[in-house]
């Protein structure tokens, strides 16, 4: 059985009740602030204020990490392929190798590492030993280490909770990707980072296929990672694999409708200016699929809920930019190679802003969210009663109310 249910965040910048605030991202500062606003929650990402002319690294750092020897290399391939995993591998690597770009644009990724730690406040127990799987540059990490989101912000006196970093022994932050994975360790270095919870880094060598042993993780987490992987009911497989007899496993990946207007604006601007169509926005799940999987691969009492975060830039251009620095370019095996034609794009511009463009001159970008929970089957786990077992019919009580 699969609940569909949300809770609601501590300190939520989105959510689908819209509330009525507004949320602003400075890119230099690396800031996010609220601010009251008549209009509904949409973030505004002034990101014209960077200059458009970002270089990465030099090649010759990506190629070096290229050449690194794992302990561990995948068995086969998927039986079935949509991505091809070394462009996005280099796309990470790509998106490591410039820290200053990759930080100014981590804002959706820090966002949802925080609403995904702030799940383990539903769940009164502590985890000796934590995957963090797709970790990127370990966002869950710095969440943790973080403020307790129950803390009453309008009453600074009150005796602070500890971070949730305390329910955690070991953090493994696993990743693809070497140069994102240490893109921070520096300022967040491998050993104890706060309130008793120890950080460990591990490549990995095919994020598609696991190298842990089985039941060796009291929970698993992973944020943003999930829309990427080939065979996601394999990949879920492994995760219920590794985990302990009654332990969780909490996610959260893009899905649905996710930049349905770049999907569309650019599939009508390459339709008038070429004649046809080549994929630019990934296939992405279905919320109504998910729970699916979740149940098909031996998940239990699960719980599947989604939110849209709608982000506001000033046009395409910026949001193409970030989606690049973000490291969540385009990496489908049928994709048209090389850029996108200057005609076809200053189209998409227009049509963009024709379709869905704001009062205020800006464009929305919809990001939907799909987040999940199941654990991982146990005897002593609830179960719900054999059909048939009931004492008390349900219209006979609320009759008799």
């Amino acid at each position: 059985m699969t609940i569909f249910w949300m809770r609601p965040p501590k300190h939520a910048l989105f959510c689908d009740a819209r509330p009525n605030l507004d949320l602003n991202h400075q890119s230099q500062g690396n800031a996010l602030r609220l601010r009251p606003t008549s209009r509904r929650m949409r973030p505004y990402l002034p990101t014209a204020c960077r200059p458009n002319n970002v270089q990465f690294a030099a090649r010759s750092s990506i190629q070096q990490t290229a050449r690194r020897t794992y302990a561990f290399q995948a068995s086969g391939t998927p039986s079935f392929q949509v991505f091809n995993r070394r462009t996005k591998w280099l796309q990470k690597e790509r998106s490591g190798a410039n820290a200053t770009q990759s930080r100014e644009v981590g804002y959706l990724k820090d966002e949802m590492a925080k609403r995904v730690s702030e799940r383990l406040l539903d769940i009164k127990r502590n985890f000796p030993r934590t995957l963090d799987l797709g970790a990127n540059s370990c966002n869950i990490a710095r969440a943790l280490i973080g403020p307790n989101p129950d803390n009453d912000p309008e009453n600074p006196s009150s005796t602070p909770l500890p971070p949730l970093a305390s329910k955690i022994s070991e953090l493994v932050a696993a990743d693809s990707s070497s140069t994102l994975l240490y893109r921070d360790a520096d300022t967040l270095p491998d050993g104890e980072v706060g309130e008793g919870m120890k950080l460990t880094r591990q490549v990995l060598g095919d994020e598609e296929t696991l190298p842990f042993e089985p039941q060796s993780f009291d929970l698993v987490l992973s944020s943003l990672s999930m829309h990427w992987i080939n065979d996601l009911p394999g990949y879920l497989a492994q995760i219920n694999n590794v985990l302990k007899p009654d332990c969780p496993f909490i996610g959260a990946m893009l899905g649905g409708d996710t930049l349905f207007e770049l999907r569309t604006s650019l599939q009508l601007a390459e339709q008038e200016r070429k004649g046809g169509i080549s994929p630019h926005v990934s296939p992405l799940a279905d919320v109504r699929d998910v729970g699916g999987l979740l149940q098909r691969v031996g998940f239990k009492m699960l719980t599947v809920d989604v939110e849209d975060l709608i982000v506001d830039y000033p046009d395409t251009f910026a949001l193409m930019q970030d989606l690049q620095a973000m490291g969540e370019s385009n990496a489908i095996l049928g994709r048209e190679m090389g850029a996108i034609s200057r005609d076809v794009l200053l189209a998409n511009e227009a049509i963009y802003r024709a379709l869905h463009g704001n009062e205020d001159g800006t464009i929305p970008a919809t990001f939907r969210i799909i987040h999940m929970i199941g654990w991982r089957e146990s005897p002593d786990q609830p179960k719900p009663l054999p059909r048939g077992t009931g004492e008390i019919n349900m219209k006979d009580f609320f009759e008799k109310k």
